[in-house]
Parts: structure tokens; sequence; C-alpha cells
């Protein structure tokens, strides 16, 4: 949730003193002091320096300066989803949705069995998709959402929800605009020797695993490296900077405006489909069984 110690840093860089943002926010220097000491401590960063001349922001200080009005927005509607999930009265279908796991196939879905549930409507529910908690995310179904939708071949996620697959994404990769690859619109294997290819480490994906494998085998002149277990936009972020290739997906051609997704010539694929509850309920079992019939 968002930190309530970021008022004070945001008052801080505005008014460029203690002095002024406590007169802001009307309280002491000493306190405004206090809190930018303890929300350092608390993030285990230095935010501001003092100088003759003032106050001033530290590189950590204005990342987290530009992130916070983003981070206050996320929390207040967080905490309204969570406030109109305990008000809904009506039969409710609870559907997770981020950006590497948008609910827009589900969607899909449902306009297309919604007529053997006439009674109950759609509540989203956003999460963040961070690679350290999309455990806990998994684990809440049942809880917090009734359903997610997204690419899965995790071993990790199988042991944690049931999973019923309604199709597959083909494997792409995604190239800073400035690389020299970013140009073509197909590339062979080949075009990717001499490359840094960033894919996830091996251990939890069937089918990641086996991509990794042929490549060794066939393309020993790709060079792989190792993303963290479970993707989000960090990794992303990361082949911009790096001028890596990221393994990825048709799916995710949109998520980092600074990255261009190009289809190779190979047969890597992945499914993606529902995901649910190991002990959901009746109504979400019949929803399960209404989609089997749409997909098979």
């Amino acid at each position: 949730m968002y930190h309530p110690l970021l008022d004070t840093l945001l008052a801080v860089a505005d008014c460029g003193s203690f002095t002024s943002a406590a007169a802001r926010l009307y309280v002491s220097p000493t306190a405004i002091m206090k809190q930018i000491n303890s929300l350092e401590q608390h993030l285990n960063l230095t935010l501001v320096e003092r100088t003759p001349s003032g106050i001033r922001l530290t590189k950590a200080g204005e990342i987290l300066c530009q992130d916070a009005k983003f981070l206050m927005e996320y929390s207040a509607r967080t905490l309204s989803n969570a406030r109109a999930s305990m008000e809904l009265k009506d039969p409710t279908f609870r559907v997770g949705t981020s950006l590497l796991n948008p609910a827009r196939p589900f969607m899909d879905l449902w306009y297309q069995a919604n007529r053997d549930f006439p009674q109950y409507k759609l509540h989203l529910v956003p999460f963040d998709d961070n690679h350290e908690s999309i455990l806990k995310v998994i684990q809440q179904l049942g809880t917090t959402f009734d359903f997610l939708i997204g690419v899965c071949d995790s071993k990790a996620w199988l042991s944690r929800c049931c999973f019923l697959p309604i199709g597959r994404y083909r494997k792409m990769v995604s190239v800073s605009r400035e690389h020299p690859l970013a140009g073509k619109t197909l590339l062979e294997p080949e075009d990717l020797y001499g490359e840094t290819l960033m894919m996830v480490k091996e251990g939890d994906s069937p089918v990641n695993d086996f991509v990794r494998s042929s490549l060794k085998k066939h393309h020993p002149a790709i060079h792989i490296t190792d993303t963290p277990q479970f993707y989000d936009l960090s990794v992303f972020n990361r082949c911009v900077e790096t001028g890596h290739v990221l393994l990825s997906l048709e799916c995710w051609q949109e998520v980092h405006p600074g990255l261009v997704t190009i289809p190779v010539n190979w047969n890597y694929n992945i499914p993606y489909g529902l995901l649910y509850s190991q002990n959901a309920s009746s109504d979400v079992l019949r929803f399960v069984e209404a989609v089997k019939k749409l997909v098979l």
C-alpha cells in the first residue's frame, strides 16, 4: 500500500525546505525532519541532501517522487476495489487482471458462456505483476479472485491452482527499438547468433526448458542468460537497458513501448488458459465446464 510518509517527501520536494513543507502540512520542521529520516530508514535509501541553499532530492528521491502519485492513485483504486467487493450483493465472478495477464481473453469467453449465468456479474480486480509476489497472487484464487487468465506452464503455479488450457501463444522475441534487428518483420534463429537471449531460468517451466535445450543443441551461437523465474515489467526494462534479446510472447507485444516484438521462424509456443482454485465453488466449476464445451 501507499506509504503516508511519501506525502511528506512530496511536500519537501515541492517546497525545497523543511520549514516551508512544515507550514504546508501544519507540523513543525522537526517533525518533518523526523518523518523524512523515518522514511529513509524504512526504505534504506538516502532521499534528500541538506545543502546551504536548502533541500535537494537525491536521484533515488527524484525517482520515488516521480512514481509517488501513481502509487497514491493505485493504492486508492485498490482500496476502492476492496470496499466494492464487500458491497457486492449480486452473484459475482471476480476476475484478476494485470499488464502481463490481462482479463481480455476471459471477456471473450464470458460473452459466449454468460447465457448460462444470467444472474452473475463480473468484477475485475487488478493485481501487480511482480516476480517476487506472483505466487501469493495465485494462492488468492478462491478468496480475492475466482479466475485468473494467462500463460501457465509453471510447476510452481500448477501446484497451487487448477488450470484449463484454452489456447497457445507463439514464442517470439522482443528487442529495443534501437536494436539492429528491430526493423525486421520475421527472424530466423540464425539472426540471433552472437546475441544474448534473456529467458526464465531453468527448472520451473517444461516448455521453456525445452526451448533452452533445443537452442543450445541446434543454435549454440545464441548466448542465453537467465531472468527471474517469472517475468514482470523489470525484465522488459532490463531488455531495453542492456540491448539484449528477450524471449517473449505474441500476447505481450504492447507491454513495453520501448520494445518491438518479432516472430521467429520456429515452432515454439506455450499454453494459456483459465486458472482457478483447487477448492473452487460449484458455480466456478460450472463455468469451467461451460468453457470446456466452447474450446474442446
